[in-house]
């Protein structure tokens, strides 16, 4: 048996060690004697606008009976401006109530303490027409229909851009995959987010670069220009749904805060130069049920597994609406790069949408195939199965895609002909060393314009299920507003150099989008 206590103690989260409890136990009294023993003298609330950047209120603990108020009944905020067109002016009000679980320490100064929170009507009730509520209900409707938990994760792809310091040790472009210093010269900087990111979230399972490396970058973007930039991927380990909806959030700003106290800038940005790596933001798929993951029977996919892929890529051209929603996000999704551009499935397959990947639930103790010596009992939990779902790239809209994967989860698992349309749709081998295949097999939206008239097309299934109307519009108004139908052949009827200024030019204006 696990010894809870000392676990807790030597959790990587400092507001867990210093309560003894874990997040989903914390009350507000734990919170107040916090504040009230360590000296707390600033709340800082966080909560995602639209855009899925995160918005902050910054609260001075003036006494007790404040502190206690806002913990229990939060703030007011102008809906209005942070929902542009979700909200009216006349009736814009809205609070931002703190969620306990959600809380961290600063992690620079000592009597600072963050919270997140979620938005509530003028009834106090969850504020349907927010993304924070949308994904929650998401969530809600996966397990009172399945009666299993949807767990996911994120691999968080970016660039860092940095100051050209020194010429010693340039790495190789499209070769910085899990480099090393002194040929990493970010490492300083994507350390520094390891640790905290960790620190915050307790989710992290490691940061690594990743294969974009461009040595001296051209840009009209002066925080780009001249700049060497570096590729890096920070993952996280799985966690309910809404949860990473928060932390993934929160990650996206600490990353940004931490660059910026380095003197560096980082960018989403899906794609940064041609025949360059492109920055994804895959997600990784597990249901559990009684604590137990299921999307395995025996070593092979379960019907539920098979389910969960079948709902996923029955929906997945509306689905790149709410992951691909910038101009260059189609610049990524070409065929011959890892990026998916056709809806199938496969086994260890990154030419797919979604890929099954290695799972860890293997015929050998790899521990004593590679240490003889071993004698130690092997964890029981060391497989985690999941799929991973490989389209969207850092211009997502990270609460409404989560929202959107959870009902499309939903659906396949309520469709008892979901695991049979999945089977239909497997792959084997790189289909774009397939031609035959690939033409047989659907093709995701091409442009964001493409994806907001799939979404328009698909918005009944989507509004039925909790999205809100206004919602739908924004997301089809901001698409549209991208203006990129034709842009292929615009862009190959360009000489070369004019080709490559332009492709420059609609990838770098979407710069710091999301």
């Amino acid at each position: 048996m696990i010894d809870t206590s000392s676990a807790l103690q030597h959790d990587v989260r400092p507001l867990v060690r210093r309560l003894g409890k874990r997040p989903e136990e914390w009350q507000r009294e734990d919170l107040l004697a916090l504040c009230r023993d360590d000296g707390i003298r600033v709340l800082d609330f966080h909560y995602a606008a639209l855009d899925g950047k995160l918005k902050e209120l910054r609260l001075p603990v003036n006494d007790g009976r404040f502190l206690e108020r806002v913990l229990a009944g939060g703030e007011r905020v102008d809906g209005s401006s942070l929902f542009p067109k979700l909200f009216d002016t006349g009736a814009s009000d809205l609070y931002v109530v703190p969620v306990y679980r959600w809380a961290f320490l600063d992690p620079w100064a000592d009597d600072e303490l963050h919270i997140v929170c979620r938005f509530a009507d003028h009834q106090g009730n969850p504020e349907r027409g927010t993304p924070d509520n949308v994904l929650a209900a998401a969530a809600r409707r996966i397990r009172e229909q399945s009666g299993a938990e949807l767990k996911a994760l994120a691999e968080l792809e970016f660039y860092l851009v940095l100051d050209r310091d020194t010429e010693r040790f340039p790495s190789r472009s499209q070769g910085n995959y899990h480099q090393s210093a002194p040929y990493l010269h970010g490492r300083a900087i994507a350390d520094e987010i390891l640790r905290i990111v960790s620190q915050v979230t307790g989710s992290v399972k490691y940061c690594h670069s990743e294969v974009g490396y461009i040595d001296r970058i051209e840009s009209e973007e002066s925080e780009l220009h001249g700049r060497r930039v570096e590729q890096y991927e920070l993952e996280f380990d799985l966690m309910p749904i809404e949860d990473l909806g928060c932390w993934l959030t929160v990650a996206r700003w600490l990353i940004r805060v931490i660059a910026d106290r380095r003197g560096a800038s980082v960018t989403y940005l899906p794609k940064l130069d041609e025949g360059m790596a492109g920055s994804g933001m895959h997600l990784h798929l597990a249901l559990y049920r009684d604590g137990r993951n299921m999307m395995q029977e025996g070593a092979e996919l379960s019907s539920e597994a098979l389910a969960l892929i079948g709902g996923i890529l029955g929906h997945a051209a509306p689905l790149t609406a709410f992951g691909n929603t910038v101009a260059a996000s189609f610049l990524r999704l070409v065929p011959g790069q890892e990026a998916p551009t056709k809806i199938c499935w496969g086994r260890r397959n990154r030419s797919s949408l979604v890929r099954v990947p290695l799972s860890f639930d293997t015929a050998q103790r790899m521990d004593q195939v590679m240490n003889p010596a071993e004698t130690g009992d092997y964890p029981s939990d060391l497989a985690r199965p999941t799929i991973e779902y490989r389209g969207p790239d850092g211009s997502a809209y990270c609460h409404l895609l989560l929202a959107a994967v959870a009902i499309c989860a939903a659906e396949g698992l309520g469709d008892p002909e979901a695991a049979d349309k999945a089977r239909a749709l497997e792959v084997q081998g790189n289909i774009f060393e397939q031609p035959e295949l690939a033409e047989r097999l659907e093709q995701l939206p091409y442009t964001a314009v493409e994806a907001a008239d799939c979404l328009r097309q698909h918005r009944p299934f989507f509004e039925e299920r909790g999205f809100p109307k206004r919602i739908i519009d924004a997301v089809i108004a901001s698409l549209r507003k991208q203006a990129d139908q034709g842009l292929s052949a615009e862009l190959r009827a360009l000489p070369a150099a004019d080709r490559l200024r332009r492709s420059r030019e609609l990838m770098h204006e979407a710069f710091h989008w999301h």
